[in-house]
C-alpha cells in the first residue's frame, strides 16, 4: 500500500515552497520523522519529515522545483509496488546478513554461491567454524566512518559545492555546527595548510587566510536570498530611514556577569552574555516609547501590545530572525535560553515558520564579528532595528561622586537604532535610546536573573 506525502503548511501565510533538496532516493527507505526533503519558502529554509515509515516509490516534484502547499511530494510504499524495480542495489546487502544461515546448513555449497569471490577468499582459508565469526568484524569494519558519511549528506548544497570544487571528501570532516553538520567554515579550513606556516613563522606573525573556492565562480541567488534582496530594497526604497547611535557603559553588566556566571551555567546550561540584557533593556523601554514598537498600515499606526523581538542569526544560506515573544515578561535566563535554542535550530534547519514570525522590532548583534557599530536597515512592516556593537575595554573619562574627572577602564559599547523617519522623530528616538542605555548603566538585573 503506497501513500502520498504533500508539501505541509509551513506558516499562516505560506502559500508555497521550492525543493531544495532530497534527502532520499527512489528505492531507499525511510523511517517515520526522519528528514526526507528540504524545502524552502519565503519565512525559512526547512528539512521536512517523513510522516511514513517505506520505501520511496516516486519522487514527483525535483529539486529547485515550486509547487503550491498541498501538492504531492513523493510516494511511498512498502516496496512491493514501483519501488521493488530499484530495489536491486539493496539485494546485495542480504548475502552479508543471510551468509550464516548458508554456511551452517551447508558449508561447502554456500561458501562459492553466496559469497563473492573477494570475500571468499578469506574465508577458505579460515576454519569452517570460524568463518562466520571473522565475517562479522569485516562488516562492521567499514562502521566507522558510516556517522560522517551520514553527516555529510546532509550538508547544504553551498558546502557540497565548495568541497566538490576544492576536492575535499565530506566524510573525513568533523563538523562543527549542530549535531556535527559540517559548515562552510569546515569545509573552508579543510583546503587551507596552516600548519606548516605557523610552525616557520613566529608565533606573532600574521597569517592570511587561504582564498575562498567562490572566487572566480558563478552561482544563482538561493531562494532566500532573493527575498532578502527584495525585502531590503522595498525597505529602502518605501520608508525614511536614518540611524541615532548612543555610547554605553556596560562595565557593571560584565562584573555581574562574572559573578554570577558559574551559577548560571548550572541552572541554565548555558553561558551568559550580554544579549540578553540587551533583549530586556530593549524591550522594556519600548513599552514606555510605542512608536518604536509599531507599524504604519496605509494612513493609520498599529501600536502593538506586546514587544516580540527578533533577533538577527548568521546562517550559511543567509540572515534570519527568530521571534522571542512577549519578551518584556521574561527574566534574564528565559531569554538567554531562547535566544540559544532558536539560534541553533535556525542552523540546523529546524526552527518552525511561524517561529520566524509576529516579530515587532529587531534586535541584531552586529558586534559579533567585531564590528563597532554598523547602520542596520529596517525589517518591514517594523519601524525600528538595534545594532549592537562589539563590547571593547578602553579608557574613559569618568565623574566621581564629588564631580572629580579621573581615566578608567571601562567596558564600552555601541548601540545603533535605525528608524523609519515616517512615523519615528530624532527625539523619539534619542529618548528610546537614552531609556536603554539607563537601564544598562545601571544594571540593576539581580531580581530578573531567573537564577
Amino acid at each position: 500500500m503506497s501513500e502520498s506525502v504533500v508539501l505541509p503548511a509551513l506558516g499562516e501565510s505560506v502559500t508555497e515552497g521550492t525543493v531544495t533538496r532530497w534527502l532520499k532516493k527512489v528505492g531507499e527507505t525511510v523511517a517515520i520523522d526522519e528528514p526526507l526533503v528540504e524545502v524552502s519558502t519565503d519565512k525559512v529554509d526547512t528539512e521536512i519529515p517523513s510522516p511514513v515509515a517505506g520505501v520511496i516509490e516516486q519522487i514527483l516534484v525535483q529539486e529547485d522545483e515550486t509547487v503550491e502547499v498541498g501538492a504531492v511530494l513523493v510516494i511511498i510504499g512498502d516496496g512491493s509496488g514501483a519501488g521493488s524495480a530499484p530495489a536491486a542495489p539493496v539485494a546485495e546487502a542480504a548475502p552479508v546478513v543471510e551468509a550464516p544461515a548458508p554456511v551452517v546448513a551447508a558449508p561447502v555449497a554456500a561458501a562459492p554461491v553466496v559469497a563473492a569471490p573477494v570475500v571468499a577468499a578469506p574465508v577458505v582459508a579460515a576454519p569452517v567454524v570460524a568463518a562466520p565469526v571473522v565475517a562479522a568484524p569485516v562488516v562492521a569494519a567499514p562502521a566507522a566512518p558510516a556517522a560522517p558519511i551520514s553527516d555529510a549528506g546532509y550538508v547544504t548544497p553551498l558546502v557540497r559545492k565548495l568541497a566538490q570544487e576544492s576536492g575535499i571528501d565530506l566524510t573525513q570532516i568533523a563538523g562543527t555546527g549542530v549535531g556535527g553538520r559540517i559548515r562552510k567554515d569546515d569545509v573552508l579550513n579543510a583546503t587551507s595548510t596552516p600548519a606548516p606556516a605557523v610552525a616557520s613563522a613566529p608565533a606573532a606573525a600574521y597569517v592570511p587566510g587561504a582564498a575562498s573556492p567562490l572566487r572566480g565562480t558563478t552561482e544563482p541567488m538561493s531562494r532566500l536570498r532573493k527575498v532578502l534582496a527584495e525585502r531590503a530594497v522595498a525597505s529602502m526604497v518605501s520608508t525614511a530611514q536614518l540611524t541615532t547611535v548612543v555610547e554605553v557603559d556596560v562595565t557593571k553588566i560584565a562584573q555581574l556577569r562574572q559573578k554570577v556566571q558559574s551559577a548560571f551555567v548550572a541552572k541554565s546550561g548555558g553561558k551568559l552574555n550580554f544579549m540578553p540584557f540587551f533583549a530586556l533593556a530593549a524591550a522594556e523601554a519600548l513599552r514606555v516609547h510605542p512608536k518604536l514598537n509599531a507599524t504604519i498600515d496605509g494612513d493609520n499606526i498599529v501600536y502593538h501590545g506586546s514587544e516580540n523581538i527578533s533577533f538577527a542569526v548568521d546562517t550559511e544560506k543567509g540572515l534570519l530572525t527568530p521571534v522571542i515573544r512577549d519578551a518584556a515578561s521574561l527574566n534574564i535566563m528565559e531569554i538567554a535560553q531562547q535566544i540559544a535554542d532558536k539560534a541553533a535550530r535556525t542552523r540546523a534547519n529546524q526552527l518552525k515558520p511561524d517561529e520566524l514570525g509576529g516579530g515587532t522590532f529587531t534586535l541584531t548583534n552586529t558586534g559579533s564579528r567585531g564590528a563597532l557599530f554598523d547602520t542596520p536597515v529596517v525589517f518591514l512592516p517594523q519601524v525600528a532595528i538595534l545594532g549592537t556593537g562589539v563590547v571593547t575595554k578602553r579608557p574613559v573619562v569618568v565623574t566621581d561622586a564629588n564631580g572629580q574627572d579621573a581615566i578608567s577602564i571601562r567596558s564600552m559599547v555601541y548601540l545603533a537604532l535605525s528608524y523609519d523617519h515616517r512615523l519615528v522623530d530624532g527625539a523619539d528616538a534619542s529618548r528610546f535610546l537614552v531609556d536603554v542605555k539607563n537601564r544598562l548603566e545601571d544594571a540593576n538585573f539581580d531580581a530578573v536573573l531567573g537564577l
